[in-house]
């Protein structure tokens, strides 16, 4: 699976996040509604996943691996 916590708390997401894990990644966020999401080391995220994010209150590390929402969604040139 690509959406786990980290032992510090942190939610990764890493590699390929399809549909699958969206609802994996909504049940984390809700058990730690103040978390750091880092996102870094996604190479691709799937609609679903990045809805979950995006209407979640949580803080996101750096810039999405994933070129198309960082060029579309967060507004970075690439």
């Amino acid at each position: 699976m690509s959406v786990r916590r980290h032992e510090d708390g942190t939610i990764l997401l890493e590699g390929h996040c399809p549909v699958e894990d969206a609802e994996p990644l909504l049940q984390l966020l809700q058990a730690t509604p103040k978390g750091l999401l880092d996102w870094e080391q996604c190479t691709y995220l799937h609609t679903a996943v990045l809805q979950v994010i995006l209407a979640a209150p949580t803080r996101r590390l750096g810039s999405c691996g994933d070129l198309w929402v960082r060029q579309w969604v967060q507004g970075e040139a690439v």
